[in-house]
């Protein structure tokens, strides 16, 4: 199962407890006090790693606890620090707090960390409160407690290209040719309800990653069909590859679904139409396709590359112009969203 939403519960540990005792020794009758300070309490810590794909540990996990610090004791003795509590998301997880909405982190790079609740302040012991005047003071303080917050965790895919395309388009399966992905392939629209994430190996040093999104129709940015759980995705991708069905298999001119599609992201996200991108003319092999691929062709600027995704057509043509694509672009990272510290 994808899960790319869930809402948890982070809970810090509270702060050890201050001590007050004094030294007691044979010969020593005023010792002083010796009362340490208790622990920090451990935090709750997002982290951003490969190995996670979606954010099913967290759907059946809601609760996340840091251990607690230690009570300070007598001999001059400080509570141990309390654990903290790290939990492993995928690369381009977001977490707002969801009780103000506020943005608390995004986790865009490997190995990216943010504190989403902060562990308790440990209490002082008396040793902290010794003075030349006040030399067996018996307050000790006790420890603060740890942060609580109710977390609304979303996840945006992150790849190099997304494949936008209607339903039943053969996103599925051109991704199943090109990369390692073997998503399910049906002829039926709707076949992909999550967005699957596949490597394209150029060569033994060179690789690129690619999406395969759920199919856009109109509407898509007042969340019609899957609406925004595909929209959100495409946010990431540096690029786009639009795949157009030219055999017309359910009835649509590629003409007009390549203007909806690129009508659908404008909507959604001003700019976002305009991304670079490549077009993949699929299912070449069907009667009709020649007479559209010409029309497309005479109408686009874009490069165009035909293929029959089923037989695996033209496939090394298809990963050698996304190369390029890639290529073409800045290595400088698009500016991403302020993190703000938990």
């Amino acid at each position: 199962m994808f899960v790319d939403r869930a809402r948890v519960i982070a809970c810090a540990g509270d702060g050890g407890n201050g001590c007050a005792s004094f030294r007691r020794e044979k010969f020593l009758p005023f010792g002083g006090p010796n009362g340490g300070n208790g622990g920090l309490g451990g935090s709750v810590v997002f982290r951003a790693v490969t190995g996670e794909q979606c954010l099913q540990t967290l759907k059946y996990k809601q609760h996340w606890e840091a251990a607690r610090g230690e009570h300070g004791t007598g001999k001059d003795c400080h509570g141990r620090r309390g654990d903290d509590c790290i939990v492993l998301v995928p690369i381009g997880t977001l977490v707002h707090d969801d009780d103000t909405g506020e943005l608390l982190a995004d986790l865009a790079e490997e190995n990216q960390e943010c504190v989403v609740a902060r562990g308790g302040v440990g209490g002082k012991g008396n040793l902290h409160f010794a003075t030349p005047t006040n030399r067996a003071p018996r307050q000790a303080t006790p420890g603060e407690p740890g942060e609580r917050r109710t977390l609304q965790v979303d996840l945006k895919v992150v790849a190099d290209i997304g494949l936008v395309g209607y339903p039943n388009a053969g996103k599925s399966t051109l991704i199943s040719a090109i990369s390692d992905a073997h998503p399910k392939t049906a002829p039926y629209p709707f076949t992909t309800l999550h967005p699957n994430v596949g490597v394209v190996r150029v060569d033994a040093e060179r690789r690129f990653t690619v999406a395969d999104i759920p199919g856009l129709i109109d509407g898509a940015h007042l969340d019609v069909g899957l609406g925004h759980g595909f929209l959100r995705h495409i946010e990431r991708c540096r690029a786009l590859c639009y795949v157009l069905d030219l055999g017309g298999v359910d009835g649509r001119d590629p003409l007009d679904d390549l203007a909806a599609l690129r009508r659908e992201l404008e909507f959604y996200l001003e700019g976002l139409s305009r991304r670079p991108a490549i077009i993949v003319a699929n299912k070449t092999d069907l009667e009709s396709a020649t007479a559209n691929l010409q029309r497309l062709q005479a109408q686009e600027s874009l490069r165009i590359v035909p293929t029959c995704a089923e037989l695996m057509e033209n496939r090394e043509e298809v990963v050698e112009a996304m190369r390029e694509l890639l290529a073409s672009l800045p290595t400088t990272p698009a500016p991403k969203p302020p993190t703000a510290a938990g």
